[in-house]
């Protein structure tokens, strides 16, 4: 249990951990401790700094100081597979496969990860609030609020990863000392009503508009949008809906629908230019962003090469065609094809793949729809190397099956000619924007037998798209599932979104061809880490069912 009640600094990330004991007192004058460093706004201002910093590191992969999320494949990729959505391609990594297969373990890598990182989350959100109540000394009145709001947004967003993935876990509010070994698995939904407590003190107090914060930055509806999804975890449809109308009625966003930011006079479309370098933040002209982590590139405060290996999941290993392909930024850097799109939503369109029976081409796209755009999905792949040139490369059943060319997301196609790898993160990730506020708001009305304005929520977000608009007789959790597709494949955690909506089991034995024959309700939680149920010596640690 000491992975829980690690006593962790959040200072940059770069404080040493510090405690007392009986035979150790020491007064850390020249250092960043806690007891010295938060004695002041511009001390509580770097703790802060330290939050948003171990929320990105979720996306982490090879690891750099410390990181959680390491040594295996992309970390994200675990809550994309083993869904409706993708499989595991050929060019498999083993970190990956127990979970394209069903087989976790206690002891499977990720399994261990994703615990440990939600709670280092939320005992850094901790020890800020701790030391907030104690320090009398604030450059504004409102400093205090403003911090102990920041740092409740993030101690529920660290719940938000525990209750999806593990269910019960331990409700922890402090940082214990001596360390405790006889924590007990709070019920999800006592979690679920501290979370609703913590973001409602956030909507509250964080600032209310989001051109007056530094880009990142939380405001009130970063909050209100989250909690806007816990409400519907509580099933409490009718105040998710009013979440979701209060961002939806703000005033501060609106759906892009104009070519806009860095690339706005080249070829492309709105919805491409959402997800084109620099495009992220308010200040390049984005209305839709609510949260945005920062991973710019070369940037104070950005990220690294390794904070967001996402990119790489959803690209071909095309170089390993190498008579016809070069690593390039224009395709989208070096790929890792660890996962690889489903026909069935994707489909075959311009490709020399074999449709799945019984779907067309487009998959669940329309010909209108710009998300299925050229400029939205590469499905031509030509060739780059000197002496194939020019060249189209089809996308063959065997090269999607291993994973070297299928119909790709533009969304993720960012790289930079001087990194050689073609490897690195370099830019800023859009958290949360308005498009997912919509489908949420129909979620939420979907949960209130009102298909009519469920269909009238999401019509927004295909008007938006040119798509043509949905029946209030055709609008049930299907549909809305598969427009989360079109909409935000590979920025929402699809697992997480199919356990909200109790679809899991159904959805990936409707769409699975790899696991239908093998997932059950079991399925939809993983196994409690091995090392935590050991660690809780002094009482017992129930694992959870089928594990």
């Amino acid at each position: 249990m000491n992975k829980i009640l690690k006593y962790t600094s959040v200072i940059a990330l770069a404080m040493a951990a510090t405690s007392c004991s009986d035979f150790l007192d020491e007064e850390l004058k020249s250092s960043l401790s806690p007891e010295n460093t938060f004695t002041s706004s511009l001390g509580f201002e770097a703790g802060s700094a330290g939050l948003y910093s171990l929320a990105r590191s979720e996306y982490n992969t090879w690891g750099e100081k410390g990181a959680f999320m390491h040594n295996g494949a992309c970390a994200y990729a675990v809550q994309q597979i083993a869904t409706d959505i993708v499989f595991q391609s050929g060019a498999k990594d083993g970190s990956l496969t127990h979970y394209a297969n069903l087989t976790m373990t206690p002891s499977t890598l990720f399994i261990e990860s994703y615990w440990n990182w939600s709670y280092s989350l939320i005992n850094a959100a901790n020890e800020i609030l701790i030391y907030a109540n104690k320090n009398n000394n604030w450059s504004y009145p409102t400093d205090k609020a403003l911090y102990q709001a920041e740092a409740r947004f993030f101690r529920a967003y660290g719940y938000r990863s525990l209750q999806y993935l593990y269910g019960d876990a331990p409700w922890v509010e402090t940082i214990q000392q001596p360390f405790v070994l006889n924590f007990t698995r709070t019920p999800r939904a006592e979690l679920l009503s501290h979370m609703v407590d913590d973001l409602k003190f956030a909507v509250d107090n964080l600032p209310v508009n989001p051109d007056a914060v530094k880009p990142g930055k939380l405001t009130k509806w970063a909050a209100l949008h989250l909690l806007a999804e816990v409400y519907l975890c509580q099933k409490d449809y009718e105040n998710a809906r009013k979440c979701a109308r209060q961002v939806i009625d703000s005033g501060y966003f609106s759906l892009m629908k104009e070519r806009f930011g860095a690339e706005k006079d080249k070829p492309g479309d709105y919805f491409h230019d959402l997800f084109v370098e620099n495009n992220q933040n308010r200040t390049s002209g984005n209305q839709e962003s609510i949260w945005v982590m920062q991973f710019e590139y070369k940037t104070v405060g950005g990220g690294t090469p390794s904070d967001d290996w996402t990119r790489r999941d959803w690209l071909p290993q095309y170089h390993q065609l190498g008579s016809f392909f070069k690593i390039c930024s224009e395709y989208g850097g070096r790929g890792l094809a660890q996962i690889a799109p489903f026909k069935w939503w994707i489909g075959t369109k311009n490709t020399n793949a074999t449709p799945e029976a019984g779907n067309v081409p487009d998959g669940i796209f329309e010909d209108t729809d710009i998300r299925n755009s050229e400029y939205n999905f590469k499905r031509e792949w030509i060739a780059n190397q000197e002496s194939t040139k020019g060249q189209r490369v089809h996308i063959t059943d065997k090269y999607w099956q291993d994973g070297w060319l299928f119909p790709a997301p533009t969304k993720f196609f960012f790289a930079h000619d001087d990194d050689l790898t073609h490897t690195g993160s370099y830019r800023d990730r859009m958290k949360f924007r308005l498009s997912e506020t919509y489908l949420l708001l129909a979620e939420a009305y979907l949960g209130l037998n009102d298909a009519d304005n469920a269909a009238k929520a999401v019509n927004v977000v295909r008007n938006r798209a040119k798509a043509s608009s949905v029946s209030a007789s055709q609008m049930d959790m299907d549909f809305l599932l598969d427009e989360r597709i079109r909409e935000l494949v590979g920025e929402e955690s699809r697992r997480f979104t199919l356990v909200r909506t109790g679809k899991y089991v159904d959805r990936v034995r409707k769409y699975n061809e790899v696991l239908r024959n093998t997932v059950d309700e079991h399925h939809a939680l993983w196994p409690v880490p091995k090392t935590i149920i050991d660690a809780n010596r002094d009482i017992e640690f129930p694992q959870n069912p089928g594990y």
